[in-house]
């Protein structure tokens, strides 16, 4: 541990090399958090109309990202009329809007659909397990190639919309990750939630989950397509090194502030502004509270599910309430925690994946309407691709892009509309495709974005934000 105070030198008169560079290690955990710095919000984005006059319909944006790719036959989509290796085990139910029929194992989203807008041709090109895609709307990258994040990478959505002035908070931070990095529970960081190429100060926070149950288990094990297992868990706020407390934290800024006053050579002035930002967020009592999931009644936790995810959900809820204007829940942990069914599909999404679902977005929906935010607050559910038709030998169904479904409420979004058809097995759009980047563009025009907006990359050359998609015109309000 790096001693902070009682030394017997002054820090900037005799700190040693070794306290020094241990004492750095601050200075990228503060980094970690830079999604809460940044300059004050424009007026434009404080006001009801957004970039270049755009009216501001949604205030806050809730994105559950269903990591893997949920069979959208499986769920929005049913085929019954299929061959039974298309259809699949699930039988259907009717929903609130007529002739409108989903899987049975959606009964309560079947009774709130006529608060959504259900897209259900989805169409894209990005065959890969991150949420590069769906976070940015840039269907164009290679596995290979884009799958780690890279600072060339395109900016996320949340990244840009706060880039162009939407959605900057002062004791909150603009744009929350739950329950943490994509890639956390497997050392690695996917791409697609970063400020890519605008830089990390337009990351976002990351929250931390490493204290849910069975991330002690390898992937791709045994328990990897278990559907009896669930992961227990919440999401909290994160810790700088060491396990900084709350009550040494404004000593420990001074001694920053000594430091670099010895490495400022080395030091970007951007980096103070999140370095700050990071101190005031972890002392905010504002974004503690809007934390603390403790506060919750019991009934309301157990609505949402007392799984990772679920609870992630509920603090989306939390956070949207607060202030934060984005929030992405990443359904993504080992073992199991996952869409990737490629074997024991029927089962996984029976036992684990459709309660989950089901319940949480139900809850979420109810309770956004109760507050009275719904109006305000657009939520999407979506994922990274939609699954094969045809069930394999597993049991199982493999990656499909060129079909999946959106389910958005709020914000903006006209209720009670199923948009676009396939075809008699689901596997491609018959009218109406739909690309991420025509969400990206949806999400620009709901938060007051031109979605015609160009960002310098990192060369400097203008890049259009909504990369040549445009806002699905036929589902918003």
């Amino acid at each position: 541990m790096l001693r902070i105070l009682g030394h017997p030198t002054a820090a900037c008169d005799g700190i040693t090399r070794r306290e020094l560079l241990r004492a750095g290690m601050l200075l990228p955990a503060a980094t970690l958090l830079s999604g809460s710095s940044g300059p004050t919000r424009s007026s434009h984005a404080a006001s009801s109309e957004g970039r270049s006059g755009h009216l501001r319909r949604a205030r806050a944006v809730v994105l559950i990202d269903l990591f893997g790719g949920p069979s959208h036959i499986d769920t929005f989509d049913p085929k019954p009329n299929a061959p039974a290796e298309v259809r699949g085990e699930f039988g259907t139910i009717p929903t609130i809007l007529p002739g409108t029929r989903v899987t049975e194992h959606l009964p309560l989203l079947a009774r709130r659909l006529d608060r959504c807008a259900l897209i259900r041709t989805v169409s894209h090109r990005y065959n890969s397990h991150n949420p590069y895609a769906v976070m940015t709307g840039f269907d164009g990258g290679q596995d290979q190639i884009d799958y780690f994040a890279k600072p060339t990478h395109h900016p996320s959505v949340p990244s840009v919309c706060q880039y162009l002035g939407v959605g900057r908070g002062r004791d909150l931070p603009g744009y929350v990750m739950l329950p943490a990095y994509p890639g956390y529970s497997q050392g690695l960081r996917r791409a697609g939630p970063y400020g890519g190429y605008l830089g990390p100060r337009w990351d976002p926070l990351f929250a931390t989950a490493d204290n849910f149950a069975g991330n002690d288990v390898n992937d791709g094990g045994s328990d990897f397509y278990n559907a009896d297992r669930h992961l227990i868990g919440e999401p909290v706020l994160p810790k700088l090194e060491g396990g900084l407390t709350l009550d040494v934290l404004d000593r420990r800024r001074t001694l920053v502030e000594q430091l670099e006053e010895q490495v400022k050579a080395v030091e970007a002035k951007s980096h103070v502004v999140r370095r700050n930002a990071a101190f005031d967020l972890l002392s905010s009592s504002k974004a503690r509270i809007a934390f603390d999931l403790s506060r919750e009644p019991e009934p309301v936790r157990d609505r949402y599910g007392r799984d990772l995810f679920g609870q992630s959900v509920l603090l989306a809820r939390r956070l949207v309430e607060a202030g934060v204007t984005f929030v992405t829940v990443h359904t993504e942990a080992k073992p199991n925690g996952h869409w990737d069914t490629h074997e024991n599909n029927f089962n996984m999404l029976k036992k684990l994946l459709l309660p989950f679902l089901d319940r949480a977005v139900s809850a979420l929906l109810d309770d956004l309407s109760e507050r009275g935010l719904l109006e305000t607050a657009l939520v999407i559910v979506t994922g990274d691709m939609g699954r094969t038709p045809k069930v394999n030998a597993k049991a199982g169904r493999d990656h499909w892009p060129q079909c999946g479904f959106a389910l958005l409420a709020g914000g903006g979004v006209r209720p009670g509309v199923v948009y676009g058809t396939t075809d008699k097995i689901a596997a491609y759009p018959t009218d109406f495709p739909v690309s991420l980047a025509d969400l990206a563009a949806t999400v620009y025009h709901l938060v007051g974005i031109d979605p015609e907006s160009t960002v310098p990359d990192h060369t400097g050359r203008p890049i259009f934000i909504s990369h040549g998609g445009q806002p699905v015109w036929g589902i918003l309000a």
